[in-house]
């Protein structure tokens, strides 16, 4: 009995139901409308109370025997094939099988009721001219439809390749801007699209240099714009014939956005919204914006894209706002994607040093200790190679899957403690001593999962904390990078040196743009992005 049930469940797919729903509503209108005719013929030869007569009885006919009619046909139809599509069903001898099948369910139908009318008539005998009818009906409208309907698949089989194939000219991303393109992530994700065959255009006030695009300033699908993300006219030259827009052009970090407060947020959030509304202006497909999850701020418990936020710094809370402002500009012509990175770590051609495992590992070559504050904070890892892999998923993956749409972007195994991630480092770089401090500095404390990236995206990161970790090792002690202290490896030193900052200062968005934080509403996204 249970293999039986497993017959019948395995192919009770919602196409073979449309399918028996089609056939008890064909079989039940042609019966009724063979009832039908034969009353118009008698209400033609007889006079008009016999017709009444006439209608009351066909309606007793049809009320009394439907259900033997539609029981005999699902019966005949399965065993014939018509919901599994046996061999012969599918063959040139379609059409016969149907007439068979058609043939023999009004045939049963005839014979049982002819039976019932032989024992005491405990059912209303269907009139012969009727059953012919009946029969005629449910076979031209069985085939009609049949027919139709292969000639529809027919016509999508043909049409469908076409039509799929403009859709995908029509939504293929081939022209790339990168706004800070000459940073930490950018300078990654500019050599991963060209590796991909993109063209790649960077917008980009090279406040850190350019020495991070020097190897691939003179590639033919490469273009470098030198200008603000608060220039108007830079943003819009930048913009033109562009498919897609990453927003990588912020300041980043807790210390260098506490720097300045006004400059954090012209910059981080007022230019954002600028940038957001020229690519909508000039009809860019898709809008990829590097948001954080340090929006997380502090919480003992495991936190997805629907958490509640909670920033503890300017920097998280210009991200908050900045994602509720894209999200809001969501629309049939503008497709924001939500990126909230872990904490980002290895090698780049533009160095950073003020990130915890970089800084750590560079202190564990160079000075043979590893100082941990604190050590029980949690934060999320991911190598900057895979976030220029998860932005690149995000800019080729099918529009509805990311349109409005906010990711975690990481590994559920690369949470880390402080503490852990010390440990790893000593494990990996031979002699260095763990220095520990009880007090720390930053509040944060996140422990995220990366589950709807993985499985909406298919994303997995490829580096783990301790590839990362040998990667920074050994461009130290082959001396690629000298001095990691320097300035320049960091967002906050770079900032503080009163030239850059007072640079900084100096470049102002027009007053429709005026810098401001949502007054609420800041620990909650919209519906759309979850």
């Amino acid at each position: 009995m249970e293999w039986v049930h497993m017959r019948v469940f395995k192919h009770l797919t919602l196409e073979v139901m449309i399918r028996v729903v089609a056939d008890v509503a064909i079989v039940n209108l042609a019966y009724m409308w063979a009832l039908m005719l034969r009353l118009l013929w008698r209400m033609a030869t007889r006079d008009h109370l016999s017709a009444q007569l006439e209608v009351t009885e066909a309606l007793r006919i049809y009320g009394e025997t439907f259900w033997l009619l539609t029981l005999i046909v699902l019966v005949v139809y399965s065993l014939s094939g018509f919901y599994s599509r046996s061999r012969f069903y599918r063959s040139r001898f379609k059409a016969l099988v149907i007439v068979q099948a058609v043939s023999l369910a009004y045939i049963l139908f005839g014979f049982t009721l002819y039976l019932s009318l032989a024992r005491d008539s405990w059912m209303l005998y269907t009139p012969r001219s009727a059953l012919f009818l009946g029969w005629a009906l449910t076979l031209g409208m069985t085939t009609g439809v049949r027919w139709l309907a292969t000639i529809w698949r027919w016509v999508l089989k043909r049409e469908t390749p076409a039509l799929r194939g403009n859709l995908q000219r029509d939504d293929r991303i081939q022209h790339v801007l990168v706004i800070g393109g000459a940073g930490y992530i950018g300078s990654v994700l500019c050599r991963e699209l060209l590796q991909r065959g993109y063209s790649v255009r960077v917008l980009d006030a090279l406040l850190y240099g350019q020495e991070s695009l020097a190897e691939i300033v003179q590639h033919p699908r490469f273009q470098l714009v030198e200008g603000d993300s608060r220039d108007v006219s830079a943003v819009f030259r930048a913009m033109m014939d562009m498919d897609a827009v990453v927003h990588l052009g912020e300041l980043v970090g807790d210390p260098a956005c506490a720097l300045d407060e006004k400059l954090t947020l012209e910059i981080n959030l007022a230019a954002t919204r600028m940038v957001a509304e020229a690519a909508q202006g000039c009809g860019v497909k898709r809008f990829v914006y590097a948001s954080s999850c340090s929006v997380y701020g502090a919480s003992d418990e495991l936190l997805d894209e629907r958490s509640v936020l909670k920033p503890v710094s300017l920097y998280a809370r210009a991200k908050i706002g900045a994602e509720h402002t894209l999200l809001g500009l969501n629309g049939p012509d503008f497709h924001p994607v939500i990126l909230r990175f872990a904490t980002v770590f290895g090698l780049s051609p533009r160095p950073r040093f003020d990130l915890v495992i970089n800084l750590l590992t560079a202190k564990a070559v160079c000075e043979g200790e590893i100082p941990i504050f604190g050590g029980d904070q949690w934060r999320p890892f991911v190598h900057v190679a895979d976030v220029a892999r998860a932005i690149v998923r995000c800019l080729e993956a099918p529009l509805p899957s990311v349109k409005a749409r906010v990711f975690n972007v990481g590994g559920d195994e690369q949470n880390h403690t402080i503490a852990q991630v010390g440990d790893v480092i000593q494990r990996t770089i031979s002699g260095a001593q763990i220095l520990k401090y009880e007090d720390s500095p930053d509040p944060r404390n996140y422990h995220v999962s990366f589950a709807r990236i993985r499985r909406e995206l298919g994303f997995v990161p490829r580096y783990t904390v301790e590839d990362g970790i040998r990667q920074i090792a050994t461009a130290l002690q082959s001396e690629q990078i000298m001095e990691y202290q320097n300035k320049r490896y960091s967002n906050h030193k770079t900032l503080s040196d009163p030239g850059n900052l007072l640079s900084a200062r100096s470049r102002h968005l027009p007053e429709f743009y005026a810098p401001t934080l949502p007054e609420s509403g800041v620990e909650s996204l919209p519906t759309a992005s979850a």
